[in-house]
């Protein structure tokens, strides 16, 4: 597999990523940030939230340290579960500590908008 292969993680805030969402479908490759709030170590599964949101993370295929209560950003693809949870199988993972996350979301509105604004001048 190329790396032209691998899709890009789309920018998601986990508030936005419930079952109405356009993001909330099998397969789809997302880039979320949240706290770690939960570490299962013998199923290598973490839950991460913010704002009242949360995830679980399949880490089984990442080495990384992980600390409960550090701010983490996984890239990784959706898995739709039978009881219509999500869990993100995570590829990518990393210690985000110091990320200002209001200035993170904000800055994500302001990309959206840019793009939103590119794609009517075409």
């Amino acid at each position: 597999m190329s790396a032209a292969d691998i899709p890009s993680g789309s920018l998601v805030i986990l508030q936005e990523l419930n079952s109405s969402s356009p993001y909330f479908k099998q397969g789809a490759s997302l880039r979320v940030t949240g706290k770690l709030q939960e570490y299962n170590v013998e199923k290598a599964i973490v839950v991460i939230a913010d704002g009242g949101a949360t995830l679980a993370v399949d880490t089984q295929h990442l080495r990384i340290n992980l600390r409960l209560g550090s701010l983490y950003q996984f890239i990784g693809e959706l898995s739709i579960q039978p009881s219509n949870e999500g869990i993100l199988i995570a590829r990518v993972g990393r210690n985000v500590d110091g990320m200002d996350l209001n200035l993170y979301q904000q800055s994500l509105k302001l990309l959206r908008q840019f793009q939103s604004d590119q794609e009517k001048l075409q």
